[in-house]
């Protein structure tokens, strides 16, 4: 995911739900391209993170996104932006579109040299709202090894601690480490390729200032999960076809245990998916706005015009 330093550092409050549809739209932004309208296929989102959505909640959830406000701010102005125009879901068919407003599209297109660089896959299985908006944060200083000091105040105000008629939810240091930074930290540390810390600066008896320190790791998890390599080739198959098959799956994101297991385990399924890949590589699923979804559409696991994945709520905080 790419994204505009502006939108790193902006003030807003999004749930962790609202971050996910946020990261999983703009990895869908193509550089060159200034479309504003794009559609999100909860199905595809749904093998990401592992999880079932509620109707409901999505509906809640994008209408509170189309009227929360994010604050840009810089050396010569201050921004009140709105991401949204519509959103619109297309029943029977599982997507939802969503449409840019026309002023936030310089933050997501403009990018040149002023960018925000990080996996989504690893933003995805952070549970935390505050590690999804921190981890962004850190990635942007992570050549560098440090990130430059953020006085505690507009720290807060960035993540949504601080509202705007001044409500601190965390006045307390000791909130703010042990219901915020430390499990963001925890998080960050364990599901990301960083190794992310921080410290506290003090201006006479006040704490100030706060600094993270970024460092690069080995994930211990290169494919988030475990049985895209390595299970066992169904009879009549190699096993370097059943690889291909599980390195197809982790490309485009069908990442959920069960799922891949139940693919990887069915010859017919696999001789499917080696052939889709041959066909990616040649330009023939280049024009799918769903590649995933339209795999699992070849696969018969998913019926064309299916809906979406409506089962237990999806988590909102």
């Amino acid at each position: 995911v790419r994204q505009h330093n502006a939108l790193t550092n902006a003030r807003y409050e999004y749930t962790q739900l609202q971050l996910d549809l946020l990261f999983f739209i703009i990895s869908k932004l193509r550089k060159g391209e200034t479309d504003t309208v794009y559609k999100l296929d909860i199905m595809e989102l749904s093998s990401l993170t592992g999880k079932r959505y509620n109707g409901a909640y999505l509906q809640k959830a994008t209408a509170d996104m189309g009227s929360r406000m994010l604050e840009v701010e810089d050396a010569n102005e201050y921004q009140q932006l709105w991401m949204f125009q519509r959103i619109r879901y297309l029943k029977g068919q599982g997507i939802i579109e969503f449409d840019l407003t026309r002023h936030v599209l310089p933050y997501l297109f403009e990018l040149k040299n002023n960018f925000t660089s990080y996996a989504l896959a690893a933003a995805l299985r952070l549970t935390s709202k505050y590690a999804k908006r921190i981890y962004p944060l850190c990635s942007q200083w992570k050549d560098l090894g440090e990130t430059k000091k953020y006085d505690i105040e507009e720290f807060k105000r960035m993540l949504g601690l601080i509202d705007e008629k001044g409500n601190d939810k965390v006045e307390r240091v000791s909130d703010l480490k042990s219901k915020v930074l430390d499990i963001a930290v925890k998080q960050i540390n364990e599901h990301t390729e960083l190794h992310v810390s921080y410290k506290l600066e003090k201006k006479g008896k006040a704490f100030k200032n706060i600094i993270f320190t970024v460092k690069p790791q080995a994930l211990a998890e290169t494919i988030p999960f475990e049985l895209v390599q390595g299970a066992a080739a169904p009879a009549g198959l190699q096993q370097h076809q059943v690889d291909n098959a599980g390195r197809l799956l982790a490309q485009i994101g069908i990442i959920t245990p069960t799922l891949v297991a139940t693919i990887l385990g069915n010859a017919a399924h696999v001789a499917a998916c080696n052939k889709f890949a041959h066909d990616l590589k040649t330009g023939k699923h280049a024009k799918a706005h769903s590649l995933s979804g339209l795999l699992l559409t070849v696969l018969g696991i998913k019926k064309a015009n299916s809906g979406p994945l409506f089962d237990k709520p999806a988590e909102v905080k």
